[in-house]
């Protein structure tokens, strides 16, 4: 038989939706594995339902799982899918709008009946229209699946749950995606007729797109041009439990994370309780106000010591977090951001708290604020704010959000050697040594750790006196604790790079971002200028203080933009730190930029100049 004919094409982007029960992020991870292996260039965008069971077929119990993949640099997981598997009526009603126009629509045919067209919300057959708009491919999933598995010793329920295997062989055709690093994983989580279900109905979906005559035609992307070196791919919230980890080994000093689950940080506390071999201890406490509290008492004790939350949790820890300020004791709180307010929508994405992270606590409580900007950057901002807050003695904030914890890239794994390593040193002769006394650059007292003879010394909430350490009402005394406190703080720009602007050094126009908007904000920014705009951008990772060299670079733009997923909380930073006439854009959909939206902005910013 005469293969089909392969196109080669430089990218694509393809979205799997389907039931909360599909196992959507379980395909797509599995495809996303695949594709890492084949070289491309990649970013996803997993979209989960926040309710832990919807009714099935309903909109609300609707996930997704997005994934764009090129030959070439990319930064985002797509503004439009370019093709879209659709399990049933509900996943479509959810996604087709997002579609590019002349799209693949991929449905399981054996899903559209009356019954679940209504459930989904449909009055009439959508698919009429659908292949009027679309390139429309109906398979018929269940039937194809349950064929395939007839003689195997299996229940309906656990014949139908393999479904999304059938379908993930039939894409791994479609697109020339290596299916053995998805046959050894199966191999590693099931056993008997189970095993034999899922190798065989991969491998079926693979046959079947070879042979049906639903695709004339494969695709092939070919691998991307990269730095030389070992990758693997890895999501935000595995790259921050690696930096957790590694600042230990670099510090040579034990961790201990202390942590309430909380949707979405609870994987930082999953993966880095499976490498206890590092000397890591992992407490899962009864509550947010208890894992601040313990984790205050593992610094105190001369411990790494680490908070995971998410904006709900974080508010709850802000009275300890006072605590660990006046005790000027180093301890690095992971706020994980999602949509709020309240409970919110748990699985969506947000910016909402870097005024939190900064004012949240009551009166003067300084703190340094960092937030990466990539999957891959949570491990160096992690390794970054351990280092500065043993460096200066104080607390650290990281705020990451929904999007970097759970989307992936191909990370290029560090050289340990590279790493560099600044083991703490504790004070074990205290001859002339005081425990209150600072380091005259940075105002950092020591880390004297209980104990040590001669080092005795009191700690606690109440003011002290700066000196002593004795508790100190003397109102001279605490306007010279609060300005020291403040001051110390501020001292850290001194050691933060300054901002790289990507683009002219001046000109028209300026994006300013933080956090996981940085791929969506580059993306617009340089295809803008291919287009003969004048606009660059600078993304912060140092939030407080912020790089010393910020205020001059805003000052050489005629014009600053800020693009935030809230509602301009670091604009109105800028434009009270800095004086300037800053522009929110503002976005709060649980949703993260499109370029497209980007792009607008930008126009609309230029045309306003002119």
């Amino acid at each position: 038989m005469r293969s089909k004919p392969v196109e080669t094409i430089d990218r694509i982007a393809i979205r799997f939706t389907g039931d909360s029960g599909d196992g959507m992020q379980l395909t797509g991870t599995k495809f996303t594995e695949a594709t890492a292996l084949a070289g491309n260039d990649l970013s996803t965008l997993p979209d989960y339902p926040a309710e832990i069971r919807a009714p099935a077929g309903t909109l609300a119990g609707v996930s997704g799982f997005q994934i764009q993949f090129s030959s070439a640099n990319i930064r985002t997981p797509a503004d439009q899918p370019d093709v879209l598997i659709a399990f049933n009526p509900a996943a479509l009603h959810a996604n087709v709008e997002d579609v590019a126009p002349g799209g693949m629509v991929i449905i399981n045919s054996d899903a559209f009946s009356k019954k679940s067209l209504l459930r989904a919300g449909y009055d009439e057959d959508p698919l009429p229209s659908i292949r009027e708009r679309f390139r429309l491919v109906e398979i018929p999933l269940t039937k194809l699946n349950r064929a395939a598995l007839t003689d195997l010793d299996l229940s309906p329920r656990d014949t139908d749950r393999c479904k999304n295997f059938f379908a993930l062989g039939i894409l791994c055709w479609l697109y020339d995606r290596p299916m053995e690093p998805t046959e050894r994983w199966l191999k590693t989580r099931f056993r008997g007729a189970l095993l034999t279900a899922n190798l065989r109905v991969l491998r079926a979906g693979h046959a079947f797109g070879e042979t049906t005559e639903l695709f004339p035609v494969s695709y092939t992307v070919p691998p991307a041009k990269i730095e030389p070196g070992s990758y693997r791919n890895i999501t935000g919230n595995t790259a921050l439990a690696w930096g957790i980890i590694a600042a230990g080994q670099l510090m040579d000093c034990p961790v201990f994370l202390g942590a309430y689950p909380i949707t979405p940080a609870s994987d930082v506390l999953h993966e880095v309780a499976r490498h206890k071999n590092f000397g890591v201890k992992t407490f899962q406490a009864e509550d947010e106000i208890a894992a601040m509290s313990a984790a205050i008492g593992a610094s105190f004790a001369g411990t790494l010591s680490a908070c995971t939350t998410s904006g709900p949790g974080f508010v709850l820890k802000q009275e300890a977090l006072g605590l660990a300020v006046m005790a000027e004791l180093p301890v690095v709180i992971f706020d994980i951001q999602r949509a709020g307010p309240s409970t919110g929508m748990p699985t969506k994405n947000e910016q909402g708290d870097l005024l939190l992270a900064l004012f949240g606590r009551n009166s003067a409580s300084p703190i340094p604020v960092l937030a990466p900007c990539t999957p891959g950057d949570c491990f160096h901002t992690a390794l970054e704010a351990f280092r500065l807050a043993v460096r200066y003695m104080t607390p650290v904030v990281v705020l990451s959000d929904s999007y970097l914890a759970n989307s992936a890239e191909p990370w290029l794994i560090p050289d340990v050697e590279s790493l560099v390593r600044q083991p703490v040193t504790f004070r074990t002769d205290p001859e002339g040594f005081q425990p209150y006394s600072r380091d005259d650059d940075r105002l950092a007292r020591p880390w004297a750790i209980p104990g040590t003879p001669g080092l005795e010394h009191r700690i606690g909430g109440l003011n002290k006196a700066n000196v002593t350490g004795n508790v100190s009402y003397d109102p001279l005394n605490h306007q010279a604790m609060v300005n020291l406190r403040a001051e110390k703080v501020a001292r850290i720009a001194r050691e933060i790079p300054p901002v790289e602007v990507n683009g002219p050094e001046r000109g028209a126009l300026l994006l300013v971002g933080w956090g996981g908007t940085q791929g969506a904000i580059l993306t617009a920014v340089e295809e803008a200028r291919v287009d003969g705009l004048d606009v660059s951008s600078i993304h912060l990772r140092h939030l407080n203080p912020f790089p010393p060299n910020l205020g001059d670079v805003l000052a050489r733009f005629e014009k600053v933009i800020v693009p935030e997923l809230n509602e301009g909380q670091l604009c109105l930073l800028l434009r009270a730190e800095f004086l300037i006439p800053a522009e929110s854009v503002s976005k709060v959909e649980g949703q993260p930029f499109k370029v497209a939206e980007l792009r607008a902005h930008i126009e609309c910013a230029l045309d306003d100049e002119e």
